[in-house]
């Protein structure tokens, strides 16, 4: 495997090696999809008593990558890396010039919430405005739309999760696409509805949430969010895909790709949400 991402998540999660290994030598590419999701499946295995060893890619740019991410903050908790030490240099680990809206970042408590939202405001303009030709309510609506997404971990999951977000050139569409990859290892859409609703599958679980705006909550204003994410995604020509359990239910516009409904895929706890929004920019739109 030479790529990472959303695209190969599942091919990933079915190659897992049975033995002690994830290679990773051979990867050239790599989102922030694919970053968390690699230290979710690490975290799922270690809380199994499971600890694999993982050997790093070889390309310094991708190395350089995941220490701009903050990978290794929290790769080391899970997994004993291969090389221990790395030799990288580190001319944009920090640069000013960054296009991350937001480094690996783990969702605990409504705390850390409040901080994700805090460090995204100071480079949204930048990074939103400049790339994406998003204006003020476009910006006010992408924060709404990340708290929501985040505040979900820690209404329903019970448990928590992390969040990345970077600024990426689709060379096939022209377009700067922002991606936001939230993931969390708890009960998973069908658990936590099931204490309100009957929901036969995962699939099920996931369009009522997504689609219905069904929340295990009573209450006017909880556990709504992902309606409004729904809607917010959908008036900016945005992609948003759902994974949880055995299934993946996705929104997909028509510069993207991807299947809308996907069942019987590798059972995996908690929920994977990524979401993609385009520069909005018409002249840069392919005919």
């Amino acid at each position: 495997m030479t790529h990472l991402s959303d695209d190969t998540f599942e091919l990933f999660l079915s190659g897992m090696p049975k033995q002690d290994t994830i290679n990773l030598r051979g990867v050239t590419f790599i989102d922030p999809y694919g970053m968390v999701g690699l230290l979710e499946a690490g975290r799922n295995l270690f809380l199994d008593g499971n600890r694999k060893t993982l050997l790093l890619p070889e390309s310094e740019v991708v190395l350089k990558y995941l220490e701009r991410m903050d990978f290794f903050k929290f790769a080391h908790s899970y997994f004993n890396l291969l090389p221990e030490t790395l030799d990288i240099s580190g001319k944009y680990l920090r640069s000013s010039f960054t296009d991350v809206l937001l480094e690996i970042t783990p969702i605990e408590k409504s705390d850390d919430i409040h901080f994700i939202v805090g460090r995204v405001k100071k480079r949204a303009h930048k990074i939103l405005e400049k790339h994406l030709h998003y204006d003020e309510r476009a910006i006010n609506g992408f924060i709404v739309a990340l708290s929501e997404v985040c505040q979900n971990i820690i209404e329903h999951s019970g448990n928590t999760g992390f969040v990345g977000i970077q600024k990426y050139r689709f060379q096939n569409i022209k377009k700067n696409v922002v991606k936001i990859a939230v993931m969390d290892l708890g009960m998973g859409f069908k658990g936590s509805l099931s204490s309100k609703v009957l929901v036969k599958d995962d699939l099920e679980a996931i369009e009522k949430a997504l689609l219905q705006g069904v929340s295990r909550h009573e209450d006017i204003g909880r556990g709504h969010g992902l309606a409004a994410v729904r809607r917010f995604v959908n008036e900016w020509n945005g992609k948003i895909s759902i994974r949880s359990g055995t299934a993946k239910c996705s929104i997909i516009p028509g510069w993207a790709h991807g299947k809308e409904k996907e069942k019987h895929l590798v059972p995996f706890p908690g929920a994977q949400i990524n979401i993609m929004l385009p520069d909005v920019f018409k002249n840069t739109e392919v005919q």
